[in-house]
């Protein structure tokens, strides 16, 4: 029997996944994630979670960074997923989608995937974008 190839599986899911290491680096996203974060697929690879999904600097109360880095804190210190709640997180647009903010409500749980020796090596994120029920 062949051993699937869980990228390929991972890249094709229909719900948006991104994995993080434990200092805030994304190190994989699927599809699903670079479509609904309106993203050039691979281009958050390697780079600080928070470099690549700032709060709106036009919103002074804008606070998803907060509560996304806190819900992931979490994951480190307990290694068990943290489920959050529902909350505003603008999604920056590319020049070519005219720039500027749109703005997006996200469920999110983050979930730990732990090494050998039990320690968080990952993060799995798991947004669901929910803006539509918001209307």
């Amino acid at each position: 029997m062949d051993t699937p190839d869980f990228t390929a599986v991972f890249e094709k899911l229909p719900r948006p996944y991104l994995v993080i290491d434990a200092h805030f680096v994304i190190v994989a996203q699927n599809d699903a994630h670079a479509a609904v974060t309106m993203m050039k697929k691979g281009s958050a690879i390697g780079r600080q979670l928070f470099e690549v999904y700032p709060d709106n600097p036009e919103h002074y109360s804008a606070d998803g960074v907060s509560y996304l880095r806190a819900s992931i804190l979490s994951v480190i210190k307990t290694r068990h997923a943290d489920e959050m709640a529902m909350q505003k997180y603008d999604v920056q647009r590319s020049w070519a989608q005219g720039g500027g903010f749109e703005t997006r409500y996200w469920r999110v749980v983050n979930i730990p995937i732990l090494d050998d020796k039990g320690f968080v090596k990952w993060i799995l994120n798991c947004p669901e974008d929910v803006t539509a029920s918001k209307a």
